[in-house]
């Protein structure tokens, strides 16, 4: 199995390649673009040279002033015959060490004859031999700073790797910190923000959950305690039949609380299940009007009305239901449960910026809003309950990414007024 190497080394490794090669690339270029240039310069002069001797053997009186090669030691110029040539030919060729470029210039091709011009280029090819040695340095010097800069950078861009890294190793479930963005580069700004949700998720979990398994303690053990109790003094003499009936009756009562007690707690258990439901594409508006004809059943035993309004007709998203359910059926239930005979519950149903807000208002007598009323065990009202619906409400609302609140009405009525907000994703459609 191949190791796997850090992201430093690859990082390194791969810009010295990359910058490599592109110093390399770009000196054959420039030593390729300059000797081409050189020689080109060269070619020209003869070629111009031989149109000049051209010239001047048909014209006397052509200006010779720029005829310059003539007086040149390192050029030679003949008259020569070649068959089977009828352009201009150019090459370069080298003989006992020396460079030179020879030049064929057409003067009488149907005598198939030639002006021949012969420069020697040893001058040019040690100037092309010193560029080529500068740029070799250069790109010595310059690979050796690439080097340099190639780890320098790497450290630079991993350092904020580093730091998220290092802050993340050191947390535990009861050392959560945040991280500051300040100290970080603007492209790490959205995972510092991401990690700080999720740390704050985390400590939400925990406190919930510590306050869980005090509070089921607490909530089971005052129980026992009545049962124990009761018992005992059922147990000190004798007594009349009624009085171990009524004994046996508050041991029943105890007992069924405490079957209430643990079977919301596996109403926990079976919530983390639901989390991990496979999501399915469904229309909420459909839904609520389906589960709405079943909550206006239950208002009508406790002789309460539900009012149902809406102000869009499709709202299609891929969701899982049964904690989408979960949410507002302990919405609509603490709603029946806290409001009065003959009075009504509304259900109002709105489109926010391609995401829908989901009301169920109540004619109650309202909570206290200094309450943590989604903590588990946090009981209002004086009504029965294990007071853990609500902390199931926030924990499937966190699982879905909505946003859940409670807070009195604001219209001079009586009542609370319970919000879910359900934002959109790409595939939502209204």
């Amino acid at each position: 199995m191949k190791n796997s190497q850090s992201i430093y080394k690859q990082f390194s490794q791969k810009l010295i390649f990359a910058t490599t090669a592109f110093i390399i690339v770009l000196s054959f270029i420039f030593y390729g673009f300059t000797k081409a240039t050189i020689y080109n310069e060269l070619t020209e002069e003869l070629i111009k040279d031989a149109q000049l001797i051209k010239q001047m053997s048909t014209n006397s009186k052509i200006d010779t002033s720029g005829f310059r090669i003539v007086t040149n030691e390192n050029v030679s110029i003949d008259m020569v015959t070649v068959r089977g040539l009828e352009e201009l030919t150019v090459r370069r060729y080298k003989k006992n060490k020396n460079h030179f470029v020879e030049v064929l210039y057409p003067f009488d091709i149907t005598e198939h004859r030639f002006i021949k011009v012969v420069k020697n280029t040893n001058s040019a090819n040690r100037m092309l031999n010193k560029i080529f040695q500068n740029l070799f340095i250069l790109g010595f010097g310059g690979f050796v700073m690439i080097i340099l800069y190639a780890f320098t950078l790497s450290k630079t861009l991993l350092r904020p790797i580093l730091q998220i890294n290092r802050k993340l190793s050191n947390m535990n479930e009861n050392f959560l910190t945040q991280i500051n963005k300040n100290t970080l580069p603007l492209e790490f700004h959205p995972l510092a923000d991401s990690i700080n949700n999720l740390t704050n998720r985390i400590q939400t979990f925990v406190k919930y959950q510590k306050e869980l398994f005090i509070g089921a303690a607490h909530e089971l053990k005052t129980p026992l305690a009545v049962i124990k109790l009761k018992s005992e003094v059922t147990k000190r003499k004798p007594r009349e039949p009624e009085k171990y009936v009524d004994t046996l009756e508050v041991i029943i009562k105890e007992v069924d609380d405490m079957n209430k007690m643990i079977t919301s707690i596996l109403d926990i258990g079976r919530q983390e299940g639901a989390q991990f439901e496979k999501p399915i594409e469904i229309d909420i508006i459909e839904f609520f009007n389906a589960k709405v004809q079943n909550y206006k059943l239950l208002a009508e035993n406790e002789h309460i009305n539900i009012d149902y309004k809406k102000d869009i007709d499709h709202f299609i998203t891929i969701i899982q239901p049964t904690l989408l359910n979960q949410i507002i059926q302990n919405f609509v239930q603490n709603a029946i449960k806290f409001t009065p005979e003959n009075k009504t519950i509304t259900i109002d149903i709105t489109a926010i910026d391609g995401s829908i807000k989901v009301s169920v208002i109540d004619e109650g007598t309202g909570i206290d809003e200094n309450i943590d009323l989604f903590a588990p065990f946090k009981r209002v009202g004086g009504k029965a309950g294990a007071g853990l619906g609500l902390f199931l409400a926030k924990s499937a609302a966190d699982a879905l990414g909505a946003t859940i609140a409670l807070e009195n009405r604001k219209d001079g009525v009586s009542g609370t007024v319970a919000t879910m907000i359900l934002y959109s994703n790409p595939t939502c459609k209204i």
